[in-house]
């Protein structure tokens, strides 16, 4: 008998997904990187408003998807 052992792949541990949210307070905290999505619900109508013609005047209109 071989001494030798297989070690199948999938037995790794994977590593941790990173925390998307923790990555923006990071970035925010660290080096004043702000990501936020216009969509987010914890901001109010007139703060999606301001966010959205901020990008527009900085990166012009987003092309306009048919689904």
């Amino acid at each position: 008998m071989s001494a030798f052992r297989y070690r199948c792949p999938l037995g790794r541990p994977f590593p941790e997904r990173p925390d998307p949210e923790r990555i923006k307070r990071q970035g925010w905290q660290e080096q004043g990187i702000l990501v936020i999505s216009p969509q987010d619900e914890r901001l109010d109508w007139l703060e999606r408003q301001l966010l959205t013609q901020i990008a527009e005047r900085l990166y012009g209109r987003r092309a306009v998807r048919h689904e």
